[in-house]
């Protein structure tokens, strides 16, 4: 077969099939435009999700006619003085979304300069259909119908109408988070889904656009290094998600979706999160042009870094250093459904033969008159419930000299009930333990080590073969825990000495889990990650467990510990170790306010 020349609109559709993938595809390419023309508000209307209609109202610098009927050439743009592509610092640059978009469906440009007049043109998938006046107020407004509604062949691949708005609301939800300085509004079939103004904190945009719970569960990223700014807001690690579609990067305003970013939030809340549970962040990363490709993709969504280890170095460690300074805070967002749990419950009246009749005289206690009454006389004479009470060896230290407040009692013996100035603390106990002794356990490495307590009596821990090849490849690296190990026989080990901070526990079940977890994650982690991985296996049966009675002076212990423990906010699986009740909730729960 003879090689031939494409025809133009055959040309054009091929393009368009490299940045027009679906409606969201077009709406970011009109949007973007919109950003560069240096709109301040910026309108959107979309109709069935995009597919019948996409209208993008700005308030920019505008096109003049002649502009106008150049944009909608191939390679055509403004943004691009000269041929330095490496120095691009707009958003797009290629020259090729309004004519890729406009050979597959129907668009009506409207534009005016701030000096001129407005212009008109509409072309239906290639072809110019008409041109002339518009009235139209300075900016441009462009309007998307029938998108590849006469290329039947990729119109029947597209998703529902609900499934294209979702990925409309996803694009335009990371630009307006890119630039909060410009106001955007989404309209779709009439109802208005984001609706944020201009000159909003970064903090704020970002709590608009994902949850408003965020704004008080968060930590500011703010670090430079050679030129290069990482800034952001990251979500406490208490306030997660099932799902990665809250992480949001951004590279010089760019929205992108790169692996490495990716893998670097992923690597910062490594020991902090279980393995299916997500961070909810927003990285702004800042650096030169020259240092970043950002035409290594059509649409613009990936990029590459001259120097990737410093970049996810950067972001590692920025992250890590901001959770760090948060400390012991956790997300204080209860669960609706146990908070709808604390309702008022009709109190039945005392019997009355369970009244006292008339107080006691002297030593005798109070009399109570229990009618016959059959069966039911035992429940009037049941004494009342006995409370635990201690003697007062000093007096109780005062509420507002402590974050999480001095403790009041113990429920359930697996929670602390705490009393703070501003409201009601409630401690899980082992969760909070847990992390307390992780990060004994990582102090300790990075120091002299784990100091190890000898047991009496070796222990033989009876496993099946690979378990045992697995803990003895990694003898070496169990005894900086303080965990001595040997091979004893094919099908057992022998536990030498355990960690001296664990004390006493069940041996049987630590190697068993420090089996299972090498088991399901070894080949998969670094040397740093493992140790993480079986530093976090003994915190969790090295810590007070949920059961044990604890005194108040272990209890407020345990509280003043967690003050000044980093990450002592969340255990090692994610989940919150404290949450408050606020004096207005229990008002609430009385009817007083």
């Amino acid at each position: 077969m003879s090689i031939r020349r494409l025809p133009e609109h055959l040309v054009n559709r091929i393009a368009a099939g490299e940045v027009v993938e679906r409606p969201a595809s077009a709406l970011k390419e009109l949007v973007e435009n919109a950003v560069d023309a240096g709109s301040r508000r910026i309108h959107i209307r979309l109709a069935a999700g995009g597919l019948d209609r996409i209208e993008v109202l700005d308030d920019g610098c505008g096109m003049s006619r002649d502009d106008m009927a150049l944009a909608l050439e191939r390679h055509a743009t403004s943004k691009l003085p000269d041929d330095a592509i490496e120095n691009v610092a707009t958003l797009g640059f290629r020259g090729e979304a309004l004519p890729s978009i406009a050979s597959v469906a129907t668009v009506t440009i409207e534009s005016r300069t701030r000096k001129g007049d407005g212009w008109q043109r509409i072309i239906d998938n290639g072809a110019l259909q008409s041109e002339g006046p518009a009235a139209i107020p300075p900016g441009t407004r462009i309007r998307v119908e029938q998108l590849f509604g006469k290329v039947p062949a990729r119109r029947k691949f597209l998703r529902s109408a609900r499934s294209e708005y979702a990925a409309c609301l996803d694009v335009i939800r990371r630009l307006a988070m890119a630039r909060p300085d410009i106001a955007f509004t989404l309209e779709h079939d009439g109802r208005r889904a984001i609706s944020v103004q201009e000159d909003e904190s970064r903090e704020d945009r970002v709590a608009a656009l994902t949850d408003r719970a965020l704004a008080d569960n968060h930590v500011v990223i703010a670090l430079e290094r050679e030129g290069i700014r990482l800034a952001g807001v990251a979500g406490l690690p208490t306030y997660h998600r099932g799902v990665a579609d809250h992480q949001f990067l951004f590279v010089n305003g760019r929205p992108v979706r790169d692996r490495l970013l990716v893998g670097a939030v992923r690597g910062a809340y490594a020991d902090l999160l279980a393995r299916d549970r997500h961070p909810v962040v927003a990285l702004f990363l800042d650096l030169p042009p020259g240092e970043v490709d950002v035409n290594v993709h059509p649409a613009k969504t990936e990029v590459r870094f001259r120097e990737p280890a410093m970049i996810r170095g950067m972001i590692v460690s920025g992250l890590k250093r901001a959770l760090d300074e948060a400390g012991f805070r956790s997300v204080q967002r209860a669960d609706p459904s146990a908070f709808a749990a604390w309702q008022q419950e009709p109190v039945s009246p005392t019997p009355i033969g369970a009244m006292p009749i008339f107080e006691a005289a002297g030593d005798l206690p109070p009399t109570t008159y229990a009618p016959s009454l059959g069966d039911r006389r035992a429940s009037f004479l049941t004494p009342p419930p006995m409370a635990r009470a201690e003697p007062a060896a000093q007096a109780p230290p005062q509420v507002h000299s402590f974050p999480l407040g001095v403790a009041r009692g113990q429920v359930a013996k697996t929670y602390i009930v705490a009393e703070a100035e501003d409201g009601l603390v409630i401690v899980d106990q082992h969760a909070a333990h847990e992390r307390l002794v992780l990060e004994r356990m990582r102090r300790a490495l990075d120091g002299a080590g784990v100091a190890s307590q000898a047991l009496l009596l070796p222990e033989v821990v009876e496993l099946d073969e690979p378990a045992c090849d697995r803990l003895e490849a990694r003898i070496a690296e169990l005894s900086e825990f303080g965990l001595d190990l040997e091979r004893f026989g094919p099908s057992a080990m022998l536990v030498r000495s355990t960690p001296a901070m664990l004390g006493a526990g069940d041996v049987h079940g630590l190697v068993t889990d420090l089996a299972d977890d090498l088991a399901a994650y070894d080949s998969a982690l670094s040397l740093k990650a493992r140790l993480d991985l079986v530093a976090a296996t003994m915190a969790c049966h090295g810590s007070v467990r949920a059961g044990r009675v604890l005194s108040v002076a272990e209890m407020n212990a345990l509280l003043r510990e967690m003050e000044i423990t980093p990450h002592s906010g969340q255990c090692n699986h994610g989940r919150p170790t404290w949450v408050k009740l606020g004096h207005g909730d229990i008002e609430k729960l009385f009817g007083r306010k």
